[in-house]
């Protein structure tokens, strides 16, 4: 028995460093995931589990003053001021063709002129009659003071040489027809007649439109009914002429609102003869109001969650949603009527991941507009 004891001892003293480096290994791995033997403390000394969430980065400007107008846009194509379809009253064979495509003319301009040899003889033929029953009726006119020729004889002359004087007139309308002439000035849109054609009666050879004077009319919705009036003064851009803008005013306004669209018709008149064309697209902007000193933001600032106009300022480092009463909304500002004053940052670039008291790092500020009084002091 004494042997067996001494032989064990041994044995089990040698597992017994074994397993106080496993115990050393285990204490390690633990501090190692408590990030240290001082369970990882900041330079300040407080514990990781104490600090808040990470300040969200973020952009802001600071509400300022500047002059802001209200207007309303709108688009339109631009159209002529006048347009004719100009037909041929008369059917014959294109004689001569006067204009063509480009070219400007004015009103009671001979544009076509048709075979009228046909009309010419009628013309002929009616003066004869007529002139058969003038000498006609001057004879029994003698002849009735003489008791030789009927009053009622006398009577049917006379009606007889009017009828007559009538048809010589028409047939000269008809003569007339021979030259086609334009209805209005303007210029030739299209031409649809070559020399040698056959006209045929009521058929359009030729379209002028009068550019003298453009128009674009705006479907407006009601609610601007009381805003827009004529007279005002209107700003005219196409995508034709990119850069360029064009003064225009409104010269007429629909006093009915339409009830299935809610709208109503404001006919704007630009001055033609120039650059602008017929079927021009055009951007208009009319402006009814201005505010020489208002206060504004961005309006980038605002929040687009569908509720009421707010926007997250900063307060001690610290977002804070506010509600804002808004004005006219005049391009890349927004007039604030209420809710902020000059000077208050508003964010305008990181505010989709702020939250009501979400901590925020200033990381750029933009420079306030300025104010109507220092614009003026820098001209």
């Amino acid at each position: 028995m004494h042997d067996s004891t001494q032989a064990a001892a041994p044995r089990s003293g040698r597992f017994l460093p074994l397993a106080r480096l496993s115990l050393l290994a285990l204490a390690l791995a633990l501090a190692a995931c408590k990030g240290g033997p001082e369970g990882d403390k900041g330079k300040d000394g407080k514990d990781a589990a104490d600090k808040g969430p990470e300040a969200v980065p973020v952009e802001v400007a600071k509400a300022g003053r500047r002059s802001i107008a209200a207007s309303y846009m709108g688009t339109a194509p631009l159209e002529a001021r006048g347009e004719s379809q100009v037909v041929a009253k008369t059917s014959g064979i294109a004689l001569r063709v006067f204009a063509d495509v480009g070219q400007q003319v004015r009103a009671g301009q001979p544009l076509v002129q048709i075979d009228r040899d046909r009309a010419a003889l009628q013309v002929a033929q009616a003066d004869a009659q007529v002139r058969k029953l003038e000498a006609n009726y001057r004879r029994a006119s003698q002849l009735v003071e003489q008791k030789m020729v009927s009053v009622n004889d006398v009577d049917q002359l006379r009606y007889d040489l009017e009828n007559a004087r009538a048809s010589l007139r028409m047939a000269r309308l008809e003569l007339s027809y021979g030259t086609v002439t334009a209805p209005i000035s303007g210029v030739i849109a299209a031409r649809n007649i070559k020399l040698g054609n056959l006209v045929q009666i009521n058929t359009p050879i030729f379209t002028i439109v009068d550019t003298s004077r453009l128009e674009a009319t705006l479907n407006a919705p009601e609610r601007e009914i009381e805003t827009l009036k004529a007279g005002q003064a209107v700003q005219l851009s196409v995508d034709a002429l990119p850069g360029k803008t064009f003064d225009g005013r409104i010269d007429r306004v629909s006093p009915v609102v339409d009830s299935g669209s809610g709208t109503f018709r404001v006919i704007c008149a630009f001055e033609g003869g120039g650059l602008l064309q017929p079927g021009m697209f055009g951007r208009i902007r009319i402006e009814y109001d201005q505010r020489a000193n208002a206060l504004v933001i961005p309006r980038t600032a605002l929040l687009e969650d569908g509720n009421a106009p707010a926007v997250y300022t900063v307060r001690a480092d610290k977002a804070a949603r506010t509600t804002l009463k808004l004005g006219y909304v005049d391009g890349e500002w927004v007039e604030v009527r209420d809710g902020l004053k000059e000077g208050d940052p508003v964010v305008v670039a990181g505010k989709a991941a702020l939250r009501e008291g979400s901590a925020v790092q200033v990381i750029g500020a933009k420079a306030a507009p300025a104010s109507a009084a220092a614009q003026a002091a820098a001209q």
